[in-house]
């Protein structure tokens, strides 16, 4: 073995440039963390809107709007992180975000009504925003592609499991203490992050002349866009879609600002987002695949939470405790993805974590009203592997193989087609448990009649348990009625995961369209 006297002076140089300072990882790990809250804060709050809405004396329609204000914010501010990261540099831009999270975060903890609380949501969704994308553009321009295998998964499995155990956290620190914790909780790890990106990340300049062609017009036309889509896709499915006025204006809106949007950004001197980007296959591809896996990332995130609370009936706290299989499994899956992608071609990972979730939410067609935790430990399992499988190899083969000039730019397109995909999926969940569940209504109700001998036996039963308790007939039809309703809901889940099923069987098939990557982007050495 040759000892540092002896070797080459290209090889010594090759070791020194493949080792990762202390320091550098130690920033990058506190940046992720940064992330790790900004995509928690989506859903943390899902397990506790009913709390917020009587804590703050909301209707139903308005608390919604927690959500929904912060995940536009959010939507908005992705793609803009680009454009900034370059102007800003990495330091100064995740620091800004950094502090202002926090402090948004202190304001929203002590909001005292409803419109206070969706201000202060809609600023700290657009201000987190900014920690995202740039985490993603860091691992993949600061590090050497031999380590992509081990920063790969760290990105990946927070970008899944945030969302993931968010109505777990939220449901736990509701349960133990107030809905005001779920934001207090951020503000001493946001000093923490802000002093400690500003002491230790120097990953780049910052090349303040950028900000002297900061295009207004393409943030405006960007603005109207991405808000009013995101508006579109979350009001749409309760409203009846272009049967509201808010929803029709609105999508009007989306289509005049996203012609203006798409002209701006090919005719601009310094485009706000360079959308050329989409030109290189592989990125494309990837970000096609991330924006369908936020279909299923945010989609079941959404559906199980709603199950267990709409047909079981549990608590924030039982829902979490449920929840929190997935998020177990892709802490665990999450290191032997990032083995494997050394090893085995990216595209096959990919393939087997989209077949895998497709399986996990096949067997949930099956469902019915006395699925509880045991029943639900397989599918969520399978959906925490797939989930893994399928996001990590994608957000290397999308953003690994480009030059680093371009990585920052890609970086906030990427992660915006993820989110993206994640209204799109809850507009389409939503859509279809609506539809299905009155077509099974009406279906059962015709089966339901005098001359069904087990609806008839059944309402019997029921009417002798209620003699002497007022209108026993009536009493004993309402609840046959809410028995057919609920069947009728559970069939509606049945439904929905089959279309998840179909779905993501026949995404699988789309990584025959994506170049091999090198084997320096999947983590080998390069020769």
């Amino acid at each position: 073995m040759a000892d540092a006297t002896t070797a080459p002076p290209g090889m010594m140089n090759a070791e020194v440039s493949e080792k990762i300072p202390p320091r550098r990882l130690f920033a990058f790990l506190i940046m992720v963390f940064g992330m790790f809250m900004s995509i928690l804060d989506i859903q943390v709050v899902s397990a506790s809107l009913s709390e917020i809405q009587a804590g703050l004396s909301a209707s139903s329609s308005e608390v919604s709007w927690v959500q929904t204000s912060y995940l536009i914010a959010e939507v908005i501010a992705i793609p803009l992180s680009g454009f900034l990261s370059r102007a800003l540099g990495t330091r100064l831009l995740f620091a800004i975000s950094a502090s202002g999270f926090t402090i948004a975060s202190f304001f929203c903890g002590f909001a005292s009504t409803i419109e206070q609380m969706i201000l202060w949501r809609a600023i700290q969704g657009f201000l987190g925003a900014g920690m995202i994308p740039t985490v993603f553009a860091s691992a993949y321009t600061v590090f050497p592609r031999s380590k992509f295998h081990i920063v790969g998964p760290i990105i990946g499995l927070v970008a899944t499991l945030a969302p993931t155990i968010g109505p777990t956290v939220g449901g736990y620190i509701t349960g133990m203490m107030t809905w005001h914790w779920l934001f207090f909780i951020n503000i001493v790890p946001g000093i923490g992050i802000t002093v400690g990106v500003l002491a230790l990340v120097d990953f780049d300049k910052p090349n303040f002349a950028l900000l002297d062609h900061f295009d207004w017009w393409g943030l405006l036309f960007m603005a109207g866009f991405l808000g009013t889509l995101e508006y579109v896709l979350e009001e749409g499915p309760q409203s009846q879609w272009l049967e509201d006025t808010s929803v029709a204006v609105c999508a009007a809106i989306c289509v005049v600002s996203a012609i203006a949007f798409f002209w701006r950004v090919l005719s601009a001197r310094e485009p706000i987002v360079d959308i050329r980007t989409f030109g290189d296959r592989n990125f494309g591809l990837g970000c096609l695949i991330s924006f369908c896996v936020g279909i299923g990332l945010y989609g079941l995130t959404y559906m199980y939470p709603r199950y267990l609370a709409e047909v079981r009936g549990y608590s924030a706290l039982m829902i979490g405790e449920t929840m929190f299989v997935s998020g177990a499994t892709m802490f665990l899956v999450a290191p032997i993805v990032g083995r494997l992608m050394t090893k085995v071609d990216m595209r096959y990972l990919i393939a087997f974590g989209l077949c895998t979730f497709a399986l996990g939410s096949y067997m949930m067609t099956w469902i019915t009203r006395e699925y509880d935790f045991y029943e639900l430990l397989l599918p969520q399992i399978l959906r925490g592997t797939g989930m893994m499988f399928a996001m990590v190899p994608t957000n290397t083969i999308a953003l690994g193989t480009l030059a680093p000039d371009r990585v920052k730019n890609a970086s906030g397109l990427f992660n915006l087609t993820r989110n993206l995909g994640g209204a799109l999926g809850l507009a389409m969940i939503n859509q279809v448990l609506n539809e299905r569940t009155d077509l099974h209504i009406s279906r059962l109700h015709d089966r339901v009649n005098w001359g069904n001998a087990t609806a008839v036996e059944t309402l019997n039963m029921f009417q002798q348990r209620m003699q002497g308790v007022g209108d026993s007939a009536l009493m004993a039809m309402k609840q046959l009625s809410q028995i057919v309703h609920r069947q009728a809901v559970v069939m509606g889940y049945g439904d929905a995961f089959f279309m998840m099923t179909v779905f993501y069987f026949g995404l699988s098939l789309l990584v025959l369209f994506l170049n091999k990557p090198s084997a320096m982007a999947a983590g080998g050495d390069a020769h």
